[in-house]
């Protein structure tokens, strides 16, 4: 293979190898994971709960300082002997070869063209690490019997990794030496780079993530201290060129439609193209008010819970059909209710919810919009900085990696609301024209299912007839939900925006909330006798290439 295994246990600062009490360890692991396995702290705590945690994982990454397996020189040292490996167990490595891309880091350079739909890489299955070659290593009696261990793929690929690492005679050596030594995921940022993303939708994720982390960390140590796109055809792992790519070019991969938020926090970068881009907005219909019940039944009808987290999208239009039904339902008069549940047509009228060119009425089409203009307007003052800050700050030089990204994620959610805002405001305007000039509103025909099941514009589909794109958009909210950081949430970062217009605590609260809604009720008042509805307005008031 070339170079020799150089594996060495890392040294102190003294040269001797660091020697930790196991019983002043043990004591740490376990404060650890006590800490880390109670309950949910209380809104509004869950930063000083994760300054806690960080501060154990610290103490304990000190005592273990200078005990980790590591490799001489950098890992480009090994590329050669990776690239060996995998042209003899049966890879294919003729058409690309691996190429520092600068800030976008290490990647696949393609050596000649490709076609877009051609298979240019291939991994036999014997070179794959799996829970089935885990099994099958010295991690075998301990996996068959923690069900732990069992019902988590992830740590059992992490264990496997491990203990192959520290294996000198690993099969899989060439591929672990080539690994990074870190990444640039919010587990490794800095303590005040993740106080960045306070305020963030992601920031919830990201100290929840710390948290499973460091609890599976502080399980694992002491019971092993206990203890001590596939092709079956051709048994390996293929991947498929997207688009051509010309020689020397950088060959990338799709991770699938994450929005920035997931890529921060699984791949630690932030793609600057995203159209995939998207943020969380929580909605759903209070059960105190008068109108629940039958609301509700016209959701369910339409297959949409009557408490769902959605998403605002970053392309236009900013919602999907599944949030325009809901926003469509959640405006709707009792008349209007009366007519979808029990009118002519009523079945066929459900089918339209998710249409655009069926509105309800003109006046629940303003209300609507005036809504989304509205709360996307508030979520936008939930956070402490402002985008123009957020582009300031963007232009330091000195600016650390970690910090830079959570800005950049910061701005792309506030660039979201700001469009969804506009995008509200634009279409509000418009349906308040609609009225004025007493223009006749669509009348939905059977006929029309025909020509709706056929065109290619996402937002015509039928609720009920298209498949959703958004993977976590539309699933039903739990009580036991703990997303006190996601914005329409009450915290100490933001303001509760509750879709239900229930009482807020503080009397600032308490202000936007009616603002919001005294301007639903009057474009509702005004627009029953047929008068064009005042919109009480705050005009001045989200990289796919890591290998």
């Amino acid at each position: 293979m070339g170079k020799k295994s150089r594996v060495k246990i890392q040294k102190s600062s003294s040269g001797a190898s660091t020697v930790v009490s196991p019983k002043e360890m043990m004591n740490l692991i376990s404060e650890l994971l006590q800490k880390c396995s109670s309950a949910a702290p209380s809104a509004g705590k869950e930063w000083e709960e994760y300054i806690q945690i960080r501060g154990l994982v610290d103490k304990i990454r000190k005592k273990q300082k200078g005990m980790s397996v590591v490799f001489d020189g950098s890992r480009k040292d090994y590329f050669p002997d990776l690239l060996s490996w995998a042209q003899e167990s049966g890879a294919s490595c003729d058409s690309f070869t691996v190429a520092n891309f600068g800030t976008e880091g290490y990647g696949l350079r393609a050596t000649r063209d490709i076609k877009a739909e051609e298979l240019f890489l291939w991994i036999p299955r014997k070179m794959l690490m799996t829970v089935e070659s885990a099994q099958n290593s010295v991690l075998g009696p301990l996996y068959s019997q923690d069900r732990i261990l069992q019902a988590m793929g992830n740590v059992t690929l992490a264990f496997h990794l491990l203990c192959e690492r520290a294996d000198p005679a690993s099969p899989w050596l060439p591929y672990i030496r080539s690994l990074p030594q870190e990444y640039d995921t919010p587990l490794f940022y800095q303590q005040e780079e993740v106080q960045v993303l306070l305020g963030t939708q992601a920031v919830q994720d990201v100290l929840s993530q710390y948290k499973n982390t460091a609890r599976q960390y502080a399980y694992f140590y002491k019971l092993v201290q206990i203890t001590t796109g596939y092709n079956l055809e051709d048994d390996r792992c293929e991947c498929v060129a997207l688009q051509d790519y010309k020689e020397n070019e950088q060959i990338y991969i799709f991770y699938g439609t994450r929005s920035n938020a997931e890529f921060v926090i699984h791949n630690g970068f932030f793609f600057q193209d995203n159209a995939h881009d998207r943020v969380k907005i929580k909605l759903g219909v209070s059960k105190s008010e008068r109108l629940y019940a039958m609301k509700a039944e016209v959701l369910a009808r339409a297959g949409i819970p009557a408490s769902c987290i959605f998403a605002l999208h970053s392309n236009e239009p900013p919602i999907s059909a599944q949030l325009l039904a809901f926003l469509r339902v959640f405006c709707m008069t009792e008349g209007e209710l009366k007519d979808y549940l029990l009118g002519d047509g009523a079945v066929n009228k459900i089918v339209t919810l998710g249409n655009s060119e069926f509105p309800v009425s003109w006046e629940n089409e303003i209300k609507l919009w005036t809504f989304l203009e509205t709360r996307a307007a508030l979520l936008l003052k939930t956070y402490k900085t402002t985008s123009q800050e957020d582009c300031t700050m963007l232009e330091k030089p000195d600016l650390s990696l970690h910090s830079r990204v959570a800005i950049q994620l910061r701005l792309a959610e506030k660039q979201i609301l700001e469009t969804a805002s506009a995008s509200g405001r634009a279409k509000r305007l418009h349906f308040e024209k609609k009225l004025e000039d007493g223009a006749p509103l669509p009348r939905y025909e059977e006929s029309d299912i025909a020509l709706l099941e056929n065109t290619d514009v996402d937002a015509k589909l039928p609720i009920i007839l298209r498949k959703l794109e958004e993977v976590e958009e539309g699933q039903e909210l739990q009580v036991e939900e703990h997303s006190h950081l996601l914005n329409g949430e009450k915290d100490v970062y933001g303001m509760e925006m509750e879709a239900n217009g229930e009482p807020v605590q503080e009397e600032t609260e308490e202000k936007v909330r009616k603002d919001a809604f005294s301007t639903l009720d009057s474009i509702g008042s005004s627009t029953q006798s047929g008068q064009r509805g005042g919109a009480s307005r705050t005009e001045d008031d989200p990289k796919e290439n890591r290998e």
